[in-house]
């Protein structure tokens, strides 16, 4: 039986591709260390990611990695060579020179580092992911004093647990959940 994420027919990046996205992740990192004269150990780098995000710079606890999506590396390798990767190495290099939990995450420093690689700093990318498999988020209706929002499982489930508030950002009014239709 086929894999059916390969039914789409984009293939994951292959193999080959990987290794050339981890020396250039290395040669990022190599060129900050030499542009703010400091030691940035190399990382792990993962092609685990799905969705629809291209890449990810994650940190838990001590444990640092960049993680990439190989569907969408595979469909806009040249793209991804130039944009995502020092993207996510831009935030590996915030977080050990500021700490990333003190600072915005597309920030002025974030953004100072990418300018210092030659890079725009775009915080996203604007793919078509047809072809590509993608997760499907369930989204829950909640109001304001002014409109109807959708927000994700995650925001909900923090709201439900009384672990956090979200409010509109053009009426500031706090976000209730709508009745659920049956």
């Amino acid at each position: 039986m086929k894999n059916p994420e390969h039914v789409s027919g984009i293939e994951p990046i292959s193999c080959q591709h990987q290794q050339q996205v981890r020396s250039l992740t290395a040669d990022y990192i190599d060129r900050a260390c030499r542009i703010y004269g400091c030691k940035f150990p190399l990382i792990p780098v993962m092609f685990d990611l799905k969705g629809r995000a291209a890449g990810m710079y994650r940190v838990h606890k001590q444990d640092r990695r960049i993680r990439f999506n190989p569907y969408i590396f595979a469909k806009y390798y040249e793209d991804n060579l130039a944009t995502t990767v020092p993207h996510e190495v831009a935030h590996y290099v915030v977080d050990l020179m500021y700490n990333a939990r003190s600072v915005k995450p597309h920030g002025a420093e974030w953004q100072q580092v990418m300018r210092s690689f030659g890079v725009e700093p775009k915080a996203t990318g604007d793919y078509d992911l047809s072809g590509i498999p993608v997760r499907k988020h369930r989204r829950h209706a909640y109001q304001c004093t002014c409109a109807t929002h959708e927000i994700s499982s995650v925001r909900h489930n923090r709201i439900r647990q009384g672990k956090a508030r979200y409010y509109c950002r053009k009426c500031k009014s706090a976000l209730i959940p709508l009745p659920t239709q049956k």
